[in-house]
């Protein structure tokens, strides 16, 4: 408080005059007593808008319901993820609302994210899961497709994972190479223009030729998988994690049913060691780097995961809380424990994160954005 001259200065003076020795401690007292005052009134100056902020929050949570968006159809593996993650999300946030699954299939989950984003209230009640591919529909500038994912505010993703291609074991096709050698293109079924399977067979079109008649439509991944079983269809694509440890996968495998064609990781996948990966077919066929660019903006949803959004404008301190619950419901004992038992994998991705991935997948040369119109069609 005092430097060396001035303390010095002060003894001098004690020192010489009793009366002023007296003086100057009380003065000192009260200064002390005076910054410490201070100092008290800037902890509460500085904690006191955050403790508002969380009271003002959990009074706003307190009694209410969030609405958790599906853009798939009840059963489909985005479904299952939701319902995991809202059984214990509600616990985490302050106040404790109670939080519901509400399914909205329908063109790749365009319609859910579209309502999310042009109709829902931007009060931190309404929140997305929308097919990890959504990004698609904007990059091509789909008409349908009425939203600015770049606008939303991300809340994190559950997992991350690639893409499997599997075919009917009875079509014979065993490789990529066997597809594009194929008198009759096989038929493969999905739910619209940003599902894994059409995603997959413009890709493979594209890059090495192969002709696949894409069939979309679906409510969802079940009825697809159903489609196959019943022959309506030969093929389907989806991520590898819905694909093992579950029927009807489960029995397929053990009647080999189907066949496991490709992959969209970098590396194989043990559970399916047999499928090649998209890098290396576009290698074996020696695609362009052109070409190549093309396909890796177009497979980047497994980057995004099981993406869980919240509706442009929410308030900064309910976003926050979204966010902060939403990184704890996925440490979750009790959520962690289900999630073992249906052999769904938890990978934690940051909101942020995924914030700074849409920007940059949707930041790309205008060559590559015509030429991902022309083979999605649009």
């Amino acid at each position: 408080m005092f430097n060396r001259e001035e303390r010095k200065g002060l003894k001098g003076l004690q020192r010489r005059n009793p009366i002023t020795r007296a003086g100057v401690t009380i003065i000192v007292i009260k200064i002390q007593r005076l910054l410490a005052q201070i100092r008290w009134l800037v902890v509460v100056a500085l904690c006191l808008p955050l403790a508002m902020a969380e009271a003002e929050g959990e009074s706003f949570y307190k009694g209410k319901t969030l609405r958790f968006v599906v853009g798939s159809a009840p059963a489909n593996f985005y479904d299952s993820w939701a319902r995991l993650i809202a059984r214990y999300w509600g616990k985490h946030i302050p106040g404790n609302p109670t939080v519901i699954v509400h399914n909205m299939p329908g063109a790749g989950s365009i319609s859910a994210t579209n309502f999310v984003y042009g109709v829902a209230k931007a009060d931190g009640l309404t929140v997305l899961l929308p097919n990890n591919s959504i990004y698609i529909e904007q990059l091509v500038g789909r008409k349908e497709a009425r939203f600015d994912l770049r606008k939303f505010h991300w809340l994190g993703s559950a997992s991350q994972d690639s893409i499997i291609m599997y075919m009917r074991a009875d079509t014979g096709l065993r490789t990529v190479a066997d597809i594009v050698k194929a008198k009759q293109p096989p038929s493969c079924g999905g739910s619209g223009t940003t599902s894994s399977d059409y995603i997959i067979a413009r890709i493979l079109e594209l890059t090495v030729g192969a002709k696949i008649n894409s069939v979309s439509g679906y409510q969802g991944g079940s009825d697809a998988d159903l489609a196959v079983e019943k022959g309506e269809i030969a093929c389907r694509a989806h991520t590898l994690a819905s694909h093992f440890g579950r029927e009807p996968f489960n029995g397929w495998h053990k009647k080999s049913f189907d066949f496991h064609i490709l992959q969209s990781g970098r590396k194989r996948d043990p559970r399916a060691a047999e499928a090649q990966t998209v890098y290396e077919i576009m290698d074996e066929f020696k695609v362009a780097s052109a070409k190549r660019r093309v396909a890796q903006a177009l497979l980047s949803g497994g980057e995004f995961g099981r993406p869980v959004l919240v509706t442009p404008g929410t308030p900064a301190e309910r976003l926050k809380m979204l966010r902060d619950s939403f990184r704890n419901v996925l440490k979750d004992a009790e959520l962690l424990a289900e999630a073992k038992r249906a052999r769904m994998d938890v990978e934690y991705t940051a909101g942020e994160e995924l914030e700074t991935l849409v920007r940059e997948v949707l930041n790309q040369p205008a060559e590559v954005v015509e030429q991902a119109k022309k083979i999605l069609g649009s």
